[in-house]
């Protein structure tokens, strides 16, 4: 088990041999189309972007994509949309409640935008059902500690709906990335239900801190780990110990599709954290399927 499967047509047999139903990922990416073409034409000029090529390992259509995804034995999914400019947040929300509604593999997220309709919005969601909300801090190139924010942070805090929020430096730095600067919201929202996208990376340490500080803290494993960042966001020599302090509040995520390298991959990694002694199979069931499944309510 500690090996992880080698490919992706070994997940449903790996994932059952530890005794879960499925894998429930809390990181992954559905769009309307319109959004996930500009999104891969974007990765399509990775090398100018990021100074690396950026290959989209699952470049196809949406039911395509939901069809791979059971194949891989991922059971629940939260689909994250993100806007980057006003006048998107209502509309990628209504569509991913509405995405929702017709893949019943999907739970309903939302997100919001510094907008005076910030809040109405993520109140409408809540009341739709929400259970997962995303803010990319990095793309929407935003002020998260805005007053037009303070609301909402408030309200997803009160409601107890986890938030996956990218906020940290990778893969590149954004005018308001910084887990010292977030915290700032967490100082004014501590019960707030915060998920660190890509475990914040490449301030993992201080993500942990956070984690100490903040109960309702958690680390998602979206690109942690594996190859393609090791070579520039390494894994902190004592990231046994810190995954051995939290074990229970690790997530998995993927960023399925927009992932250059395959499902397995992602898992290979986690199963090898999953070889200390002080973490094993509970851990690799915890994060998989145990602590993101309480997070979104299935």
């Amino acid at each position: 088990m500690i090996h992880g499967p080698a490919s992706d047509a070994e997940i449903p047999e790996w994932i059952s041999a530890l005794g879960i139903d499925g894998l429930v990922d809390l990181h992954l990416h559905f769009l309307p189309k319109p959004v996930m073409d500009k999104v891969w034409a974007y990765f399509d000029q990775a090398e100018e972007h990021y100074g690396m090529a950026w290959p989209v390992h699952y470049r196809t259509s949406e039911e395509e994509r939901i069809e791979t995804l059971r194949s891989l034995g991922v059971r629940k999914f939260a689909p994250l949309v993100y806007p980057h400019k006003p006048g998107m947040a209502e509309w990628l929300t209504s569509w991913a409640l509405e995405f929702a509604e017709r893949v019943p593999d999907a739970v309903p997220t939302g997100t919001f935008y510094p907008e005076p309709s910030a809040l109405s919005v993520v109140d409408g969601a809540l009341r739709a059902g929400a259970r997962c909300f995303k803010a990319h801090v990095q793309v929407g190139a935003y002020d998260p500690r805005d007053a037009l924010l303070d609301g909402v942070w408030g309200a997803l805090a009160d409601a107890g709906v986890p938030v996956v929020v990218h906020c940290g430096h990778g893969p590149l730095k954004g005018a308001y990335t910084g887990l010292r600067l977030f915290e700032e919201i967490l100082v004014r929202h501590p019960g707030l239900t915060l998920v660190l996208a890509h475990a914040g990376m490449p301030e993992i340490d201080f993500a942990f801190e956070l984690a100490r500080k903040y109960p309702r803290v958690y680390l998602d494993t979206t690109m942690v780990g594996v190859e393609f960042t090791q070579r520039g966001n390494p894994l902190p020599p004592d990231w046994a110990d810190l995954l051995a302090e939290f074990p229970d509040r690790v997530v998995l995520g993927t960023d399925f599709p927009n992932i250059p390298y395959s499902y397995a991959t992602q898992l290979q990694a986690i199963a090898g954290w999953a070889a200390d002694d002080r973490l094993g199979e509970p851990f690799l069931r915890a994060v998989l399927h145990d602590t993101p499944a309480k997070l979104l309510s299935v």
